[in-house]
C-alpha cells in the first residue's frame, strides 16, 4: 500500500488589527441600540418628535423665513443631548458597577477600544437626530407660504450637539466611573445652555455654547445675517472628536492613532471657536450691505392689478399675498380710491443685525405702503391697516397722526373683509382688546383708536347694518374729509354714535 500524504492548509491568520476594529464596530453595534432603546433616550426622542409636530404645524402661521427656520431646529436637540450624555455615561461605568470589569482583561478589546466603541455607539442617536431635524426644517420648507434659503451648516448644529454630549458622557464615564458624576452634569448643562443662564450672543464666548438660535420678530436676508454657522459646525465636529479621543487617551490609548486623532481634532476645535469669535463682530462689508439694505434696498418689483409691489429677492414669492389683500381693502374702498395705484415697498431695518427690534418711520411719499419681512397672522390686519391709512389719508405719516373719524373709515376698510373682522380687530390692537382706547399696529408707526372710535367700529364689525359696504361708496368723500366726526361718521353708516367725543387722549 501506498501512503497518500495530505497536506494541511495553514489557517489564515487575521490581522490583529482587523480583529480589534471588528470587535469594537460589533460592541459599537450593540451599545448603540442599547442606547437608543434606553428610557431616556426614548423619552427624549418621542418628546422631540412631538414637539416638531405641536410646533412646526403653526409656526410663523404658515409663512416661514428658512433662514429663520433652521435655526429654530437647533435648540431641542439640546435636550436629546442630554439624554445621550447620562446613557453613554451610565453605559461605561456598567461594568464597574456589575464588578465585571475584571473580566474584559479576557477579551480582544483593550480598554481604550472599548471606549471606542462607546464613542461609536453614540452615532446613530446622532444621525436619529439628523432625521428628526431634516423632517422639521423640510417641512417648513414645503409650506406654500415659505421663503429664503436655509443654511446646512445651520441645520448640521442638532446632530453634532447630541454627537458633543454623547461623547461628553463617555469621556466622563472614564474620568469618574461613578455613576452620579453624569445626572450632576446634566443638572449643570441644564441651567448653562437649556434654560438660558450662558452668556447673550453679544460676546464671541457665547457662541462656545452648542445652540446659539437668535431669532428676531423681524427676519433678514441670509446673506445679512453675519452669524458665523460654518466655523460653528467646525467647532462642535473637533469639539466632539477632541472628547472622544480623549477619552480613549484617558482609557490607556497611546498609539499613533490615538495622538493623531486628538491633536487634529483639538486643532478643528480651536481654528473654528477662534473663527467663529471673530465672526461675531460684523465685517466693513457687511456693515455696508447692511447699511445699503435698509436705506436704498435693491429690490424686485411686480406689477399686480395696476399697483407695484417691490421685495427684496428672496420675498418676491410673496407679493402676490400683499397684492390679494391690497385688493380686497380698495375693493370695499370709495372714490378713487377704489382703483388708485399704490406702491407697496418692502423696508428693513438691518443695521443691528438679527434678534433686534428696530422700528421702521412712516413714509411721507404718497400712495405708497410699507411691508416687512413678515407674513400671516396678526401682520396681515396690519399690513390691511396701512393699505386702508393710505388710501384714506395720502401717506403712512399721515395715517399714523388721524385723531377724528376717518379713524372709523379706516378700520372698516382694515377689517370688514377678513373672515373674522371682530377677531382680526382684537389681534391688530396693541392690547387684544376690542373695547376702549387702543393702539393700533401696523408696519410702520401704529394708529390709535379713541374709545368712541373702538365703539363704533365693533357696531360696524359686529352687527353692520344692511348696504354698509354701499353707504362707504356713496359718502366716500365725506367719511375721509379731514376734521369730520366720529358722530358723523356713524350717522353716515347708520350706527349708533359714540357716548364721548374724539379724542386722542383718551
Amino acid at each position: 500500500m501506498s501512503a497518500v500524504a495530505v497536506e494541511e492548509s495553514a489557517p489564515v491568520q487575521t490581522p490583529l488589527h482587523d480583529r480589534g476594529a471588528r470587535a469594537v464596530l460589533a460592541l459599537a453595534r450593540f451599545e448603540a441600540r442599547r442606547l437608543l432603546l434606553s428610557i431616556p433616550v426614548v423619552i427624549a426622542f418621542v418628546a422631540y418628535v412631538a414637539w416638531i409636530v405641536w410646533r412646526t404645524r403653526d409656526s410663523w402661521d404658515g409663512n416661514p423665513v428658512l433662514q429663520d427656520a433652521d435655526r429654530a431646529t437647533q435648540s431641542m436637540p439640546m435636550l436629546v443631548g442630554l439624554a445621550v450624555l447620562l446613557c453613554a455615561a451610565r453605559a461605561v461605568v456598567r461594568s464597574e458597577r456589575h464588578g465585571t470589569e475584571p473580566h474584559f482583561a479576557t477579551l480582544v478589546l483593550q480598554p481604550w477600544r472599548r471606549t471606542a466603541a462607546h464613542a461609536l455607539s453614540v452615532v446613530p442617536a446622532a444621525l436619529l437626530t439628523a432625521v428628526c431635524v431634516a423632517g422639521q426644517f423640510g417641512w417648513e420648507a414645503l409650506k406654500p407660504g415659505a421663503v429664503g434659503h436655509g443654511s446646512p451648516a445651520e441645520l448640521a448644529v442638532g446632530p453634532l450637539t447630541v454627537l458633543a454630549f454623547g461623547t461628553l458622557g463617555v469621556l466622563l464615564g472614564r474620568l469618574t466611573m461613578s455613576a452620579f458624576a453624569a445626572p450632576l452634569l446634566v443638572v449643570v448643562l441644564l441651567f448653562v445652555f437649556v434654560l438660558g443662564t450662558g452668556p447673550s450672543e453679544a460676546s464671541g464666548l457665547s457662541w462656545l455654547a452648542p445652540a446659539v438660535p437668535v431669532i428676531g420678530p423681524d427676519s433678514l436676508p441670509s446673506d445679512l445675517l453675519g452669524r458665523p454657522a460654518a466655523w460653528h459646525a467646525l467647532y462642535l465636529a473637533g469639539a466632539a472628536l477632541c472628547i472622544a479621543f480623549l477619552a480613549m487617551a484617558v482609557a490607556g490609548g497611546r498609539g499613533a492613532f490615538v495622538r493623531a486623532g486628538l491633536a487634529l481634532s483639538l486643532a478643528a476645535a480651536v481654528t473654528g471657536g477662534v473663527l467663529q469669535a471673530r465672526g461675531v463682530t460684523p465685517s466693513p462689508e457687511l456693515t455696508a450691505a447692511r447699511e445699503h439694505a435698509s436705506t436704498d434696498p435693491d429690490l424686485t418689483c411686480a406689477e399686480h392689478g395696476g399697483s407695484t409691489y417691490c421685495a427684496l429677492p428672496e420675498w418676491a414669492p410673496r407679493t402676490g399675498a400683499w397684492a390679494e389683500v391690497v385688493d380686497r381693502v380698495q375693493a370695499v374702498a370709495g372714490g378713487s380710491a377704489h382703483d388708485r395705484p399704490l406702491v407697496v415697498r418692502q423696508r428693513i431695518d438691518a443695521r443691528y443685525g438679527p434678534g433686534t427690534d428696530a422700528s421702521i418711520p412712516a413714509s411721507t411719499e404718497p400712495h405708497r405702503v410699507t411691508v416687512g419681512t413678515a407674513w400671516g397672522g396678526n401682520r396681515v390686519p396690519e399690513f390691511s391697516s396701512a393699505v386702508a391709512a393710505v388710501l384714506v389719508a395720502g401717506t403712512e405719516a399721515a395715517g399714523s397722526e388721524l385723531c377724528d373719524g376717518r379713524m372709523v373709515t379706516v378700520m372698516w376698510l382694515s377689517l370688514s373683509w377678513q373672515d373674522d373682522p371682530m377677531d382680526a380687530l382684537r389681534r391688530v390692537r396693541l392690547d387684544d382688546s376690542v373695547t376702549g382706547s387702543a393702539i393700533v399696529l401696523s408696519p410702520t408707526d401704529p394708529l390709535s383708536m379713541t374709545e368712541g372710535q373702538t365703539d363704533v367700529v365693533r357696531r360696524l364689525l359686529e352687527n353692520p347694518p344692511a348696504g354698509t359696504g354701499a353707504r362707504v361708496k356713496k359718502h366716500w368723500a365725506e367719511l375721509t374729509a379731514p376734521g369730520v366726526t366720529t358722530a358723523r361718521v356713524a350717522e353716515l353708516l347708520g350706527v349708533p354714535g359714540p357716548k364721548k367725543a374724539d379724542s386722542c387722549e383718551d
